[in-house]
């Protein structure tokens, strides 16, 4: 089985522009998440794929492998899918570029589940972690999955979901946004139109869903540390330094 990694990496960002480029610990965010990726030793191949020909150079300049977008794309999925066409590949997993702290482990139980996949049922795989706290389950931010009880995406919500009517039953589940793809899968992702869902929720996922793709959820204990505002970046820093 082939597997590469696809890091989408656009360079401007509404709430934190240019963060990918942001030092971290003497290196930049991205290439921080670009070494990180490579070093679980997990991939065949790991590239940077972007619009910007800076971030670009501070891949290739530093001995990784980069690819520049041709297009103007909607989503990191997009993005990813128009670089991979011809690139040999069985299982490509798109991490975020803004996630420079990999455990290695979360990564290796999400590609095992297409190993274990006999009947070939899998199109998608991700994350999910539970979540308790009222706040992180109120909060829009945090996309919550309810899965059935194989663990298959039932529905991705910034509500709270499934409602706690009565909180001795209820489990909540964070959506963490690294995806393992099927190369054909992502191919058809792409080809896809956004449902009324998608644009109603803003979440790529949800057309997964309404086109009947089977998208399995893999549980972990390890909630990544995302760069998304310049405090995540002091936390990161403060991480990095302990």
């Amino acid at each position: 089985m082939n597997v590469i990694a696809m890091i989408p990496a656009r360079l401007e960002a509404s709430r934190f522009p240019k963060k990918l480029l942001q030092d971290l610990g003497g290196k930049s965010v991205i290439l921080r998440t670009y070494e990180a990726t490579k070093n679980t030793n997990l991939f065949d191949e790991v590239y940077v794929v972007t619009d910007s020909q800076i971030i670009f150079d501070e891949i290739t300049q530093n001995g990784g492998e980069a690819i520049m977008s041709k297009g103007i794309h909607e989503s990191g999925s997009d993005r990813i899918a128009e670089a991979v066409q011809n690139i040999d590949a069985d299982i490509v997993v798109n991490v975020q570029g803004d996630e420079p702290f990999q455990d290695e482990q979360s990564l290796r139980d999400l590609l095992s589940v297409f190993v274990d996949d006999q009947e070939e049922k899998i199109d998608v795989a991700s994350l999910m972690f539970a979540i308790t706290d009222a706040n992180e389950i109120n909060n829009p931010n945090n996309v919550k999955v309810v899965v059935d009880n194989d663990n298959f995406a039932m529905y991705f919500s910034r509500a709270p979901i499934p409602f706690p009517r009565d909180n001795e039953f209820a489990k909540h589940y964070k959506h963490i946004g690294i995806y393992a793809f099927k190369k054909e899968a992502l191919l058809r992702f792409t080809e896809l139109e956004m449902t009324d869902l998608e644009r109603t929720e803003k979440l790529e996922n949800l057309r997964f869903l309404a086109y009947g793709m089977n998208v399995k959820m893999v549980k972990t204990i390890h909630q990544p540390i995302g760069i998304d505002t310049p405090e995540d970046l002091e936390k990161a820093r403060e991480l990095l330094n302990e």
